[in-house]
């Protein structure tokens, strides 16, 4: 990931002017497919953008507080609702935590990873970030405009091994909700 952004736990945000909508998006503890499940039914689908082994960003490895890990599997796809892309889905998984049974993270496909965290019963999920998105962010070429896009980030544990969610709501989801 290029660009840097500033995280903010929500009793950080006070000088921040966000959209209540999107407030019950960014900070809502449920999952998020089974969200846009209910909102778009059987219309919801994942657009897999990429798949691929990359080193481990320092700021990602920080996050998720591993140490002495290189690699981690990045997976990047588009949470869409009848085609129309509503979130922007950034998954870094260290390769330290893609091994035993945790394997069938590197392997989903098309499916939606928070229907498999959902169901681990070994899932932990630490607290939520949110960040405002800089210009040069990745999820930007699937706005309209100059729209602000925020998003969050949440470091999930299973079975005790770290994986990084960050999820950004791209201004069509608002317009449907």
């Amino acid at each position: 990931m290029k660009s840097k952004q500033r995280w903010y736990r929500r009793h950080q945000l006070f000088n921040h002017s966000i959209d209540p909508d999107l407030l019950t998006w960014l900070f809502d503890a449920s999952s998020l497919t089974s969200r846009l499940v209910g909102l778009c039914g059987s219309d919801f689908s994942v657009q897999v953008i990429s798949q691929q082994y990359q080193k481990l960003d320092s700021a990602e490895a920080s996050a998720m507080a591993v140490k002495n890990v290189r690699a981690a599997l990045v997976r990047q796809v588009l949470l869409c609702c009848e085609g129309e892309p509503l979130v922007f889905a950034r998954t870094v998984i260290p390769v330290t935590t893609i091994q035993g049974a945790q394997r069938r993270y590197a392997n989903m496909g098309n499916r939606p990873l928070g229907a498999m965290l959902f169901a681990d019963r070994t899932m932990r999920r630490e607290s939520v970030e949110v960040a405002m998105l800089p210009a040069t962010h990745d999820a930007n070429q699937y706005t309209k405009g100059n729209d602000v896009i925020w998003g969050r980030r949440s470091v999930f544990r299973v079975s005790g091994k770290p994986l990084l969610v960050s999820e950004y709501f791209l201004p069509e989801l608002l317009r449907r909700s």
